[in-house]
């Protein structure tokens, strides 16, 4: 065998084994899916939520479970200003998870006022939920709303999510709904789910929930799968997917909100972004938010998130979105786009999450503010003529970002960075290992860049 051909064979098995080892290091990362224990459907009427319905901005959903079979259902409301007491039907549907089964039920309520206060409760064969209450929104009348976004949830520490909620809630009373980045379950079983509800109390029966998909919510197969339940749950999903694409818009007031399914592989992204095309074209919405899992730019590599911000971010630039909220990296970050003249202007990209779990960053030149080692959360709030973005710290309730987006009666845009005033806050604690030591490092070199103490 000639020496030529020994050393090209020699190369090829040194890269097949290499490959080999990588996949191999990777394989549970990929593929592995946790293990769901064997459950029992609710004996009570109980897992309420309370959603958006369709793009109208007084429509709601709400959502629930009881038992294993489909019984005849209904939900109570009653218009407190009128007293009057009406009964809507819900559509109950039985999924079957790999360890377990139970009903789901849906009621859509489509004939809500404005400016209302009304209760609930859920019923299914003469058993029924406590009652809860909500409130609709006079939009035609007001210049002054609001709602709260939080990036990844994956609440695995008893509960603590919902302690931040509430907080948050204390805060921001003005607080009209909220919007979730995708990751709020940990992972698809029945025990994450309980999870989720749980964080969820007391708040998902009184503030309508916008969520999108995160990767934690699919199963990890050669083509991802997400499960029926999620849009069970999130049932504004069942009327509003394109193909098995988690996809949604709402119009509120002169805000648009778009919901894009990002953990999808490339031929899902390209019908959603012909979904996404549609829908820009023909909103007149004074304010565009587009919120997605993965962030168009990424925090962990200029790499990573290449087919989301190919598909994407052209639209968002094209059509003028004002705001891309993100989550998935589990740091804070933002980054505002630039004119030719080095002037800040929309879109903003954002970068968010409320999780026990911290990731390794890179400190990309292209963001103008990073978080580490804390949780946050977004108050978006629309006032006049002006979009105000305040990122706070979950664990202290302080301001730790703010920027306004100022728009013009002819549309045209500028931005005030406030955030630029508070100090960024790195917070990390490193064990020693080549990792941790890899990204101290790196902690360092941006402090000294920004000449951050």
């Amino acid at each position: 065998m000639k020496k030529k051909t020994i050393i090209r064979l020699s190369i090829t098995l040194i890269v097949i084994a290499a490959l080999a080892l990588w996949i191999n290091s990777r394989w549970s990362a990929w593929f592995h899916n946790e293990a769901e224990l064997p459950y029992a459907p609710q004996s009570e009427p109980g897992r309420v939520l309370l959603t958006f319905g369709d793009e109208n901005e007084l429509s709601r959903n709400i959502s629930w479970q009881y038992d294993s079979i489909v019984v005849p259902s209904h939900v109570e409301l009653v218009d407190t200003l009128s007293k009057d007491t009406i009964q809507i039907d819900a559509q109950g549907e039985i999924f079957q998870s790999r360890s377990g089964k139970a009903a789901y039920y849906v009621a859509k309520l489509r004939t809500l006022q404005p400016d209302r206060y009304y209760t609930y409760r859920v019923c299914n064969e003469g058993k029924t939920s406590s009652w809860y209450s909500f409130r609709t929104y006079n939009q035609s009348t007001r210049n002054d709303y609001s709602f709260m976004y939080v990036g990844d949830v994956q609440d695995s520490i008893n509960g603590k999510a919902n302690q931040f909620f509430r907080e948050a809630l204390q805060r921001h009373p003005d607080t009209e709904f909220f919007v979730f980045g995708g990751d709020l379950t940990e992972r698809p079983t029945e025990q994450r789910w309980e999870e989720t509800y749980r964080g969820l109390d007391s708040i998902g029966q009184q503030y309508p929930v916008i969520t999108v998909t995160g990767n934690h919510e699919y199963l990890k197969y050669i083509i991802r799968k997400l499960e029926r339940r999620f849009s069970l749950v999130f049932s504004y999903y069942l009327d509003s997917m394109v193909g098995e694409n988690q996809v949604y818009t709402l119009k509120y007031n002169d805000m648009q909100i778009f919901c894009l399914d990002s953990n999808r592989e490339f031929f899902y992204l390209w019908t959603q972004k012909k979904w996404l095309e549609e829908q820009l074209k023909k909103s007149n919405a004074r304010w565009k938010i587009v919120v997605l899992h993965h962030p168009l730019y990424s925090i962990k590599g200029s790499m990573n998130n290449l087919f989301q911000r190919t598909m994407f971010n052209p639209l968002v630039e094209e059509y003028g979105v004002d705001l891309v909220l993100q989550g998935h990296e589990h740091a804070y970050a933002r980054m505002t786009a630039h004119g030719e003249n080095g002037e800040a202007q929309a879109p903003v990209y954002t970068v968010s999450h409320c999780s026990p779990k911290n990731y390794y960053i890179e400190f990309d030149k292209r963001f103008d503010k990073f978080g580490t080692g804390s949780r946050y959360y977004q108050q978006i709030r629309v006032h006049g003529d002006t979009l105000t973005m305040n990122a706070y710290d979950a664990t202290t309730n302080d301001l730790y970002d703010a920027v306004d987006i100022i728009k013009d009666k002819t549309g045209k845009s500028r931005l005030e960075d406030r955030g630029k005033e508070t100090p960024e806050a790195l917070i990390f604690h490193s064990n020693g290992g080549k990792k941790e030591e890899a990204f101290q490092k790196r902690i360092d070199e941006y402090k000294q860049r920004k000449g951050i103490q």
